[in-house]
C-alpha cells in the first residue's frame, strides 16, 4: 500500500490564533482528521465558540486565553499542556502601510506579534514537544503559517513581507535544529484568503481587482485549502518534508 495516512488520532494538536479566522478554520480541520486539540486566543467568546464546533467531532479540546505576545503568559498556559505533537503557530496580523509612510509603532507591534511571539511559541513548544520519551520514534510536527509575502512582496507590504521572510529563514533553521527528535518544521504560505482580517483590505475595489489580476487561477483561496494544507503537514503523509514551504497561492508566485 502506498498511500500514506492524513488520520491524527491520538496526537495533540496547539493552535495559536484560534479564535477567527485562518486559526479556527485549522483547528476544525484538525479535530476533523481526529487529533485533540488546544486552542489559544485572545478572546474568550471566540474560543468558546471554536471549542463547541470542534467538540463535535468527539475530540479532546482544551483553551485558554492567552495573549501571544506576553512571553510569561504563553509559558505559563503552555506549561499547562501535556502533550504536544503538532503546533500551528498561527496568530499574526497586518496593517497594510506604504513602506515611507510606516508608523514606528505599528512596525514595532508587527514585529512583536509575527516575529518575536511566532519564535517564542515555537521555542517553548519545541522543549515541551522533545520531552516525550518516544518523540523520535512517533515524531512531530510545527507548521508557521507564512505568506506568499514571504517569497515575493506587494504595495504596503513591506513590514509583513519583513516579517513572514523572517518567519521562512526561522523555519529552515528550526527544520535543521530539531530533526534529530523527528519534529519537522515547514510553513504554509496562503494568498489572499477572505478572513475577517483581510475582508476590510478587500472592500476597496480597486486593490481587489489588482490581487485577483495577480493570481492566475482567477479567485481568492478559500480557508478549507488553508486548512488541509496544515492537516497534510501534521500528518504522516508529509513524513520525509520538513524545512519547505507549501506555498497555496493559486500561481501567484509562479510569474
Amino acid at each position: 500500500m502506498f498511500l500514506k495516512k492524513y488520520n491524527l488520532k491520538n496526537k495533540y494538536a496547539l493552535v495559536t490564533g484560534a479564535g477567527k479566522g485562518l486559526g479556527k478554520a485549522c483547528a476544525i480541520a484538525l479535530a476533523e482528521a481526529g487529533a485533540n486539540l488546544v486552542v489559544i486566543s485572545r478572546t474568550e467568546k471566540d474560543l468558546i465558540s471554536v471549542s463547541k464546533i470542534i467538540k463535535k467531532f468527539k475530540v479532546k479540546c482544551k483553551s485558554y486565553v492567552c495573549d501571544v505576545t506576553d512571553y510569561e503568559e504563553v509559558k505559563e498556559t503552555i506549561n499547562k499542556i501535556n502533550k504536544i505533537d503538532i503546533l500551528v503557530n498561527n496568530a499574526g496580523t497586518n496593517i497594510p502601510e506604504h513602506f515611507l509612510k510606516v508608523k514606528t509603532e505599528n512596525m514595532e507591534h508587527l514585529v512583536n506579534i509575527n516575529t518575536v511571539a511566532s519564535f517564542n511559541v515555537a521555542q517553548l513548544a519545541a522543549l515541551k514537544m522533545i520531552k516525550l520519551k518516544n518523540r523520535k520514534k512517533i515524531g512531530g510536527s510545527i507548521i508557521n503559517m507564512s505568506s506568499q509575502m514571504g517569497h515575493v512582496s506587494g504595495p504596503k507590504r513591506s513590514v509583513y513581507s519583513m516579517n513572514k521572510f523572517g518567519m521562512e529563514g526561522l523555519t529552515k533553521g528550526m527544520a535543521l535544529e530539531l530533526a534529530e527528535n523527528n519534529i519537522r518544521v515547514n510553513t504554509v504560505c496562503p494568498t489572499f484568503v477572505v478572513t475577517p482580517m483581510t475582508k476590510k483590505f478587500l472592500k476597496d475595489k480597486k486593490f481587489k481587482r489588482e490581487v485577483l489580476k495577480n493570481i492566475p487561477l482567477g479567485r481568492f483561496a478559500e480557508l478549507p485549502e488553508i486548512a488541509s494544507a496544515v492537516v497534510f503537514l501534521a500528518s504522516d503523509a508529509a513524513s520525509m518534508i520538513t524545512g519547505t514551504s507549501l506555498l497555496v497561492d493559486g500561481g501567484w508566485t509562479a510569474r
